[in-house]
């Protein structure tokens, strides 16, 4: 008799403030995510940039900030060298692009609708 092949398990959402995403948190981020690249639509006029989840640092200390306090970013604007706030980090990356992680943020949640 033939074993069925195991099914893996989703994997889990990565923990902020030592908590896994819970529903909210994993459709918010979700909503985040489809709204494309924040950095390539607001400050440079691309549009339609897919996008992955950035928990922002500021004010956070070495802390993850909360699942709502995400904004959007390109891989590039996201991680890569000489481009992404976790290589250059957030001043010289203010500086880049002329908006600070907090001003992105605010436009994030001002076009979804929450405060």
């Amino acid at each position: 008799m033939k074993r069925s092949p195991m099914k893996r398990s989703a994997k889990p959402m990565r923990k902020s403030h030592g908590k896994v995403a819970n529903t909210a948190e994993r459709e918010h981020m979700g909503r985040v995510a489809a709204l494309g690249c924040i950095v390539c639509s607001e400050c440079l006029g691309y549009q339609d940039t897919p996008a992955i989840v950035h928990h922002i640092r500021t004010g956070q200390g070495k802390m993850r900030a909360s699942h709502f306090d995400t904004m959007p970013l390109c891989p590039i604007h996201h991680q890569d060298s000489g481009y992404g706030v976790h290589d250059m980090g957030r001043q010289q990356f203010a500086e880049m692009y002329g908006r600070s992680e907090l001003e992105l943020l605010a436009i994030v949640k001002n076009k979804l609708g929450v405060k």
